[in-house]
């Protein structure tokens, strides 16, 4: 156990914290604002691989943020309008998502992978009006939105392009005079898109208090971080990773936020950085992990570092054990959705066990229950569930936009089910099982089956699919799709290279099957569904689990 500034005892912390969603909130206004009183105190800072680098205050955040609200305002953007913000790790990212919170506007962000139908179907669903994205996205957007109507400005961030504006040139004619809007705790403030096991990806909303606020819990907590830190977290900034761990949880706590800005991930790279930088905390997924152990790392030192942590998919103890041996940092496990903020946790101050999610986080009832409510017995397999009642934790998404229907589905009478299966120990500690659904965690990405099915029958050899998750010993798992083939065509390895073409042409690149079986049919039931738990059984007795 590791002496923590945050949380000196667990149990005393969990017992006694407790967090209350203000009628007003704005982030920027009650907290990042507070940090800016201190001309120096740095927020960002910037490196990339070509030598350059730039580090931004608080203040000159602050106020590059408040020229971008003027920059928004002028384009017709206003309170309660939907921006998709598609940008690699960009200062401006920071600036811009910022100024969405600062003045009202609701923030879409999205992954550079993004292909054009996904965009197509976001701003369609969201009913964006604005879309910012950087250089290498704005040809495939522009594909996405030839015929939307509902987005009235694209803003390039780079160099110029026919039909957009100019990030720079539009922020530099703005004024940095701009009062911060007084959001109400329950507006909306940021809609993130999650993968499910039926039907499109899923609008998660997030109000202006509950979300923002209560990553306190992730950074002070988990993170464990304090204004002296410098925090590195290696998640794409289009996942809600980002803001837990590339936004509120550390600038809650006024720490420095270290953005590493590299077209390709390379572990080489990724530990020299590590290594070169005063980086005293570190988070990344469990595959980015997993490579860097497969790195020669005796020659290596990081004298900074004194915290690791791991989100997005389980982490293997063997992976631990040698990151250990390294660097003399043990990874502590995190838990937490889309949906949530931090849930569960391996905490500096408790024991860590290789192998376990860890312990519920304070602010939350983490329960494991059954079918009918009940919270289970120790040792017992149940769903990882959340209490909503009698009082509804702060840190929990509102909805799943427009879709009431999906929102009441994740609800057990007292619980929020969140779709995830546990083992608690009799000590309290979660040790997790697997989905309770198809959605395939691989590399930290959530990849809903059904997309991936979809754009699969949409080319003319496959008569019907089905995919499911196939374990790897690197990302943790793939997607791996069972084709039965249409009449007229036959299996081969150049048709299955074809085929994961067409599924990166159609959808993101990181949701194409990396292994594809030709079948001649399906497991299915009585009522026609397709068995994919049978096809995930058969996938893991074949890798020995």
């Amino acid at each position: 156990m590791a002496a923590s500034p945050n949380m000196a005892e667990y149990e005393r912390t969990f017992a006694s914290f407790r967090l209350e969603a203000p009628e007003r909130f704005n982030f920027c206004r009650d907290v990042f604002d507070r940090w800016a009183e201190d001309p120096d105190r740095v927020a960002l800072w910037w490196v990339d691989d070509e030598g350059h680098e730039a580090r931004r205050t608080f203040a000159v955040l602050a106020e590059e943020s408040r020229r971008a609200c003027n920059l928004l305002r002028a384009q017709g953007i206003g309170r309660g309008d939907v921006v998709l913000v598609i940008l690699p790790r960009l200062v401006e990212w920071w600036v811009i998502n910022l100024a969405c919170l600062r003045m009202g506007a609701v923030v879409s962000p999205g992954t550079v992978q993004l292909s054009a139908k996904d965009i197509r179907h976001r701003a369609g669903a969201a009913e964006a009006v604005c879309v910012i994205a950087g250089e290498s996205v704005a040809s495939t957007a522009d594909e996405a939105l030839e015929e939307s109507s509902a987005v009235k400005s694209r803003i390039v961030v780079g160099r110029q392009r026919p039909g957009w504006k100019t990030y720079r040139e539009l922020l530099s004619a703005s004024s940095d005079e701009f009062e911060t809007a007084d959001t109400r705790g329950d507006e909306t403030a940021i809609l993130y898109f999650t993968s499910g096991t039926t039907g499109g990806p899923k609008m998660t909303a997030h109000t202006h208090a509950s979300y923002p606020l209560a990553h306190v819990i992730t950074g002070k907590f988990w993170l464990d971080l304090t204004e002296q830190d410098v925090h590195w977290n290696l998640s794409d900034n289009g996942w809600a990773k980002a803001a837990w761990s590339s936004f509120y949880g550390p600038w809650h706590m006024g720490a420095t936020i270290f953005v590493h800005h590299t077209d390709r991930f390379d572990p080489r790279r990724t530990l020299e950085v590590l290594a070169g930088y005063p980086i005293t905390s570190l988070c990344a997924a469990p595959t980015i992990y997993r490579m860097l152990v497969l790195e020669e790392l005796a020659g290596l030192r990081f004298p900074a570092l004194r915290s690791c942590v791991a989100a997005g998919e389980p982490l293997n103890p063997e992976i631990i054990e040698r990151w250990q041996e390294a660097t003399g940092v043990t990874i502590r496990d995190g838990y937490g959705q889309t949906e949530t903020v931090l849930l569960v946790g391996t905490f500096p101050c408790i024991e860590p066990r290789f192998g376990s999610m860890g312990m519920p986080a304070p602010g939350f009832d983490v329960q494991v229950i059954g079918e009918a409510g009940e919270v289970v017995p120790d040792g017992a397999e149940g769903d990882i569930a959340v209490r909503v009642s009698p009082e509804r934790p702060v840190g929990l998404f509102r909805e799943y936009w427009k879709d009431p229907e999906r929102t009441r589905a994740c609800y057990r009478g007292e619980w929020y089910i969140t779709g995830d299966r546990a083992i608690r120990d009799e000590d309290g500690y979660l040790w997790f099982v697997g989905r309770a659904d198809d959605v395939i965690l691989s590399a930290a990405y959530r990849i809903g089956p059904f997309e991936v099915e979809s754009a699969l029958l949409e080319h003319d050899a496959v008569a019907e699919s089905a995919v499911v998750a196939s374990p790897d010993e690197l990302r943790g798992a793939v997607v791996k799709a069972f084709v039965v083939l249409a009449p007229g065509h036959q299996p081969s390895e150049e048709l299955a290279s074809e085929l994961q073409e067409h599924v990166k042409r159609l959808t993101a690149p990181y949701k194409y099957p990396r292994r594809i079986e030709f079948v001649a049919d399906l497991p299915k039931t009585v009522s026609g569904k397709i068995r994919r738990a049978e096809l995930r059984e058969r996938e893991e007795r074949t890798a020995g689990l």
